[in-house]
């Protein structure tokens, strides 16, 4: 090198982060929860769920988050009537469209499902994708008391299937008889043990494993899955969970309900930015199954992206996991 050329230090620029469980509120279809809920509207965090805009922005911008993907905050349009929740699911959906419209480049968009009329449900997943542009759709814990391998909601599936685009089973309050006999004994103390702390993952665990166990992989062999929290614990249980139902006994011995899960699903950080969890999530599914999620808002976004530089992976894991992986799933 001559004596006076200059040494260019090159950068490495900031990986591109997506993220893909990001929540916000409809103001019509909050309107409609109930009582069980309303520990949520006490919550600091609900004007940042009714923040669509350069706010919310402004957030990610501070922490380097290139791209949210919106989907409604739990239960959504999971509960009630049918026609209410056909009405209630189009008027939001129209409306995030619009919120993705005004920001294109930093916002794409989960479908939110009006699951009490399986039928409706499907033609409005097939209306948001084809005409909204959306990413897939959400579906918030049970339906009216049902889980969704229900066979009353298969026709979802089908159609998700046809359209090749994920769900995502988000939890939503347990059952009524589930809290009153697991729960209720903690909860003026420890009302989170209902929620984030345990009784989401049970139930929505128990959602993913009774999905596997229904024959709707078997049915729509392309269908795809995505739960948050690092799977619900599931990647964890995998190998015992296998192991069991694989002794005498069980319908078919010769069934892998490991197989079905690596398959089937897809797993996201949201909310739990533990590097041991991750690690086995990687070891069990490999890390082409993983996608970064904060959670937003009932977590924010900086202590995600600070966890960012800790995760004992390489640069390109990490890469697939920022973004890689979103944008292949959900061609963005």
């Amino acid at each position: 090198m001559a004596r006076n050329e200059e040494l260019v230090m090159v950068t490495p620029s900031k990986p591109r982060i997506v993220a893909i469980e990001e929540h916000y509120w409809d103001k019509e279809v909050a309107a409609s929860f109930g009582e069980v809920d309303a520990f949520r509207r006490q919550s600091d965090t609900v004007d940042r769920l009714y923040e669509y805009g350069e706010a919310r922005i402004q957030e990610m911008d501070e922490a380097g988050i290139q791209m949210q993907v919106l989907s409604h905050g739990a239960p959504s349009t999971q509960r009630g009537d049918a026609e209410t929740s056909v009405r209630l699911a189009q008027g939001a959906n129209d409306r995030l469209r619009e919120i993705v419209r005004a920001h294109p480049d930093r916002f794409a968009a989960f479908a939110a499902l009006p699951t009490p009329d399986p039928k409706a449900a499907a033609d409005e997943l097939e209306r948001c994708v084809t005409k909204l542009e959306f990413k897939g759709a959400m579906v918030h814990g049970l339906t009216n008391g049902l889980f969704f391998d229900d066979k009353r909601f298969w026709p979802i599936f089908e159609r998700a299937q046809a359209l090749d685009v994920p769900l995502y089973m988000h939890p939503a309050v347990p059952h009524p008889a589930v809290v009153e006999a697991y729960y209720k004994d903690y909860l003026d103390e420890f009302p989170g043990l209902l929620t984030a702390a345990w009784g989401f993952t049970v139930e929505t665990a128990t959602q993913g494993i009774r999905l596997v166990l229904s024959g709707v992989f078997d049915a729509y062999p392309e269908v795809k899955i995505i739960l948050g929290h690092l799977g619900e614990s599931l990647p964890f249980s995998l190998w015992r969970i296998d192991q069991a139902l694989a002794r005498q006994g069980n319908k078919n011995t010769l069934f892998s309900f490991r197989d079905y899960f690596c398959k089937h699903f897809w797993i996201t950080t949201s909310g739990n930015f533990s590097n041991p969890a991750l690690l086995c999530c990687v070891m069990e599914m490999g890390v082409d199954r993983i996608l970064f999620s904060v959670d937003y808002p009932f977590v924010l976004n900086q202590p995600a992206v600070d966890w960012i530089p800790t995760i004992p992976l390489s640069a390109e894991d990490k890469k697939k996991i920022l973004s890689g992986n979103a944008d292949r799933l959900l061609r963005l």
